[in-house]
């Protein structure tokens, strides 16, 4: 296969050589972590000493890490596990997240309110994706609310929220605050203070598919989604991988050792993106954010509509250039909707339809730039032409 310029790492990343090393050499030994003799014992002591790991990089107490199988299972331990938690104590049953979450926060909440009796409130955004403040305290003073979650950084757009300002704003009103931070995790300077429940996920910064954690205050009651073993403090009962996990904990110290050495790489080559695009395409919109402080926006993060384009036409002209890249969230993927991210943010249904986003990695070059850019206005040209005749047999 001919080498491709691959722009999709916010969908998966390469696994760094530290995680694919912690895994090869876990997945040669045998050893359940609940057993009690020698090689279970053994095998438990590599899951502690990576949660001791994961704990000290994030700078929280390692009972907080509740190891998880991915981004999606903590979302949904976080607000389904807190919104049932916060009923059972207070009778609370309002659910508050952002209209620009990842399905795996905005399903399980739509699911508490269709099939059990939650009031889901989504909070607006702005025209760059950011979360309106005076609304969410307005929200907050009203009946009692079980669970916030906004998250971290945009998974399309790449806005980066102020999740320290709406952690302060739930914590006066006594409410959990949850948020998303898979996107944000080895992009931006995470710091968990006074935030109750954070998702992280393995695949998205150089670990394996199919681990993650829930760090949750210790202080917090959370009500399992799995029921079993009673492993993870009887939050999240099954057998752990433990394999993933020291693979898991190799690839978050990395993340964040070299967070700010990445994002200075990934934000000189998202400049690079942007001019190469607006050159060979000049009416075509830069979306979200356009700040380049890690508190405004992903550093490696282009997100880009191309007006009289179908997003899904141009993605596919694109890879049969060589260009990988996406039209948002991977778990939506070949699902023709338009974004509900650029949607809540008010753009047109013609303009979140023909969107693309493009996102930097690690191992992203600025080869890599040169080829999205080199492959776009042939690309633009055939989806434009492309509509005009589909209008015209309408």
């Amino acid at each position: 296969m001919t080498a491709r310029a691959y722009l999709d790492h916010a969908a998966t990343t390469p696994m760094v050589p530290a995680a694919r090393a912690a895994w090869i050499e876990q997945s040669e030994r045998v050893g359940n972590p609940s057993s009690l003799h020698a090689s279970g014992r053994r095998a438990r002591r590599v899951v502690e000493e990576a949660r001791e790991s994961v704990a000290s990089q994030l700078g929280v107490r390692p009972s907080a890490v509740v190891f998880t199988g991915g981004g999606t299972e903590a979302d949904n331990l976080a607000v389904k596990g807190l919104f049932w938690a916060a009923g059972e104590a207070a009778g609370a049953r309002r659910v508050l997240v952002s209209a620009v979450e990842h399905h795996a926060v905005l399903d399980p909440a739509q699911w508490l309110a269709d099939a059990q009796g939650a009031a889901l409130t989504l909070l607006p955004v702005d025209g760059l994706g950011r979360v309106d403040l005076d609304v969410l305290a307005h929200e907050l003073t009203g009946p009692p609310v079980a669970v916030c979650s906004v998250m971290w950084a945009n998974n399309e757009v790449g806005t980066v929220q102020p999740v320290h300002e709406i952690a302060t704003l739930c914590r006066s009103a006594g409410v959990p605050f949850h948020t998303d931070a898979v996107q944000a995790l080895g992009h931006v300077p995470l710091d968990l203070d006074g935030i109750d429940a954070a998702t992280l996920s393995g695949h998205k910064i150089g670990g394996p598919v199919g681990v993650g954690a829930l760090v949750v205050d210790p202080r917090r009651d959370v009500t399992p989604v799995l029921h079993g073993g009673g492993q993870e403090r009887e939050i999240r009962s099954g057998t752990l991988d433990v394999a993933g996990i020291a693979a898991f904990a190799a690839a978050v110290e990395h993340a964040v050792r070299g967070q700010a050495e990445r994002s200075a790489h990934l934000l000189g080559l998202r400049r690079a993106l942007e001019r190469g695009i607006l050159a060979a395409v000049p009416d075509a919109v830069l979306n979200g954010d356009p700040g380049e402080r890690p508190d405004r926006r992903l550093p490696g993060n282009v997100h880009v509509s191309f007006p009289g384009c179908e997003g899904d036409l141009l993605l596919m002209l694109l890879d049969a250039a060589g260009v990988d890249c996406s039209t948002g969230s991977a778990c939506t993927a070949g699902i023709p909707e338009p974004s509900h991210v650029l949607l809540a943010m008010g753009a047109s249904l013609a303009a979140a339809r023909s969107s693309l986003r493009f996102t930097l990695g690690e191992t992203s070059t600025v080869a890599d730039v040169d080829a999205v850019v080199a492959a776009i206005p042939a690309a633009v040209d055939r989806a434009r032409r492309a509509g005009t005749v589909s209008l015209r047999t309408v």
